[in-house]
């Protein structure tokens, strides 16, 4: 490549493809050598597919050689019907099936399996059909389970920022990818703040969306009690609203579907100008359950927003937004869940699943979860239910910032008559509550449970009422590391979301990526061979055997 395009976002090396600025090959190999060349430092990207990406980003490269004769390349990238055609991404190796590329979801019986994927889903065809081009996929706890990235199969991801510290979980392998310059964008999802942590540890954008947003077609439905939701960590919030322009479009069959935006309209509209003047609450939650330096970067987020021009209610949150019974009713759901997830793979491998199959927590979470009756399950249910109706009034869904979006027009008489009721339209909480942790801290088998349920206190609330909520990294820590803070609006607004997250990016209130100490943390990779094996010599692209049913 004619410049250095490792830590531009996809936006501008989609821009720079269709000026002939840089190439997609090029770009590609060099997404390649600096995966290969970082994998014993970080472990990230677990499944390359560098043959098929190279070829890809080849097709790529001479559509938009094709393009520039053509006199079609100029211009907003979005024309082209392929906005980002050529651009490396990262795929999660859980969810977001390919067709014939390893599929383990961090389980060691998967990697004795050699399981691959049997079809395309729904979410990596919307991706490929942007033109994305993956490297490969990324490191995941078994099953996504928790907030560090320590699976027993693959070996823990490290923090590109600082090599002991975690990448969060459970996209961390994804986000490590992204910080550490490999690739601009990858896939994630968040069952519980499964974007958003991992975002806040490596200093990214992570956006969860709404509930129905992104399809789940077509192996899965109602996601783990509805919980869970697919999305991308990304380096800037234009890259976010893109990608979200890209991955919302519903299945046939979908259990949700998130509000429509109109007609003609785009989440990348949401950044074409400052958002009105809205209300945000902030909260830090009880005394302390938020660190100081914690504490410190929600405040700073805070004053910022204030200068901006929006009004700020410090120590307020939802009513019930804490409580215990949140969390012993998600309990509840997580491990049938857990125990259904482990029933249907013994439906497909034709055998029982043993205690030595999956890790010990993982286990013990599913057999918890056989043992409890059908009616418990149902039960909780209903319970989180009524928790997210009372925590929702909170928000007001049809607020002035609706009527300053919108055309007049388009506000429903009725939206229009009340949009003056007393109302909220951001929560700003943390993301972790304290500063990111070490690895083998989440995963030590005594304290490890206690220790992730007490950092991830703000995070589990998104998933249950499944509005969106977006983790930005506005500060950094004693130690130089980022600190995430966290935003939610109301169900299906995701587009204020983006306007005041872009808002901030533009006060300079992120950390940059350039920030990050690279080198310096990452050492030399002939170093590193001595501990672990190349990523060519993890799985390369051998002969594709059969899929399993």
């Amino acid at each position: 490549m004619s410049a250095d395009h490792r830590f531009t976002d996809a936006t501008a090396l989609a821009q720079a493809f269709s000026t002939g600025e840089a190439d997609p090959t090029e770009a590609m190999q060099a997404a390649l050598e600096r995966m290969e060349r970082l994998h014993p430092a970080l472990n990230a990207v677990i499944h390359p597919r560098p043959e098929r990406a190279l070829a890809e980003a080849e097709a790529s490269a001479q559509r938009w050689s094709r393009r520039r004769a053509d006199g079609d390349a100029l211009g907003d990238m979005s024309d082209t019907g392929v906005p980002f055609d050529g651009v490396p991404m990262a795929i999660k190796d859980l969810g977001c099936e390919q067709a014939s590329e390893f599929h383990h979801a961090g389980a060691r019986f998967l990697v004795d399996l050699g399981w691959r994927g049997s079809l395309d889903s729904h979410l990596y065809g919307l991706l490929r059909g942007a033109g994305l081009v993956s490297v490969g996929r990324t490191n995941t706890p078994e099953f996504g389970t928790t907030i560090t990235t320590e699976p027993d199969a693959y070996g823990p991801t490290a923090n590109p920022w600082s090599l002991d510290r975690s990448p969060g979980g459970s996209s961390g392998g994804s986000a490590a990818a992204v910080a550490a310059g490999i690739v601009p964008v990858a896939h994630g999802n968040d069952g519980g703040g499964s974007i958003r942590v991992p975002a806040a540890a490596c200093g990214l954008v992570g956006l969860k969306p709404t509930r129905g947003r992104v399809s789940t077609a077509p192996r899965l439905g109602e996601h783990r009690g509805g919980f869970a939701v697919d999305g991308m960590l990304t380096r800037t919030v234009r890259d976010a609203a893109r990608c979200l322009d890209i991955i919302s479009r519903p299945a046939p069959g979908d259990p949700y579907i998130a509000p429509p935006l109109r007609p003609g309209e785009s989440f990348a509209d949401a950044l074409a100008a400052p958002p009105p003047s809205v209300h945000i609450a902030v909260s830090w939650g009880t005394p302390g359950r938020a660190s100081q330096p914690v504490r410190r970067a929600v405040e700073q987020a805070a004053t910022l927003l204030s200068e901006l021009g929006h009004r700020i209610e410090p120590d307020t949150a939802p009513d019930g937004w804490y409580s215990a019974d949140l969390t012993d009713h998600t309990v509840a759901v997580r491990t049938v869940g857990m125990a259904a997830e482990l029933t249907g793979w013994a439906e497909r491998l034709g055998r029982p699943m043993t205690a030595d199959d999956v890790e010990p927590a993982n286990w013990w979470s599913a057999e918890l979860g056989r043992s409890l009756p059908a009616a418990a399950y149902v039960g909780a249910l209903e319970e989180l239910a009524r928790w997210r109706r009372r925590v929702m009034a909170f928000w007001d869904p049809a607020r002035e910032v609706r009527a300053a979006t919108f055309p007049a027009t388009a506000v429903p008489a009725a939206a229009a008559a009340t949009r003056f009721r007393r109302g909220f339209d951001l929560l700003m909480t943390p993301v972790l509550a304290d500063v990111t942790p070490t690895l083998g801290c989440l995963s030590d088998p005594v304290d490890g449970a206690r220790r992730v349920a007490e950092l991830a206190t703000f995070v589990n609330q998104a998933n249950v009422t499944g509005q969106p909520a977006i983790s930005l990294p506005t500060a950094l820590d004693a130690d130089g590391l980022p600190l995430g803070v966290q935003m939610h609006a109301a169900h299906g607004d995701e587009l204020l979301l983006l306007a005041v997250a872009q808002q901030i990016a533009d006060a300079d209130g992120f950390v940059s990526l350039r920030d990050l100490p690279r080198e310096a943390a990452l050492p030399d990779a002939a170093a590193a061979r001595a501990a672990r094996e190349p990523i060519s010599n993890v799985h390369g692209e051998q002969e594709r055997e059969a899929t399993l049913p």
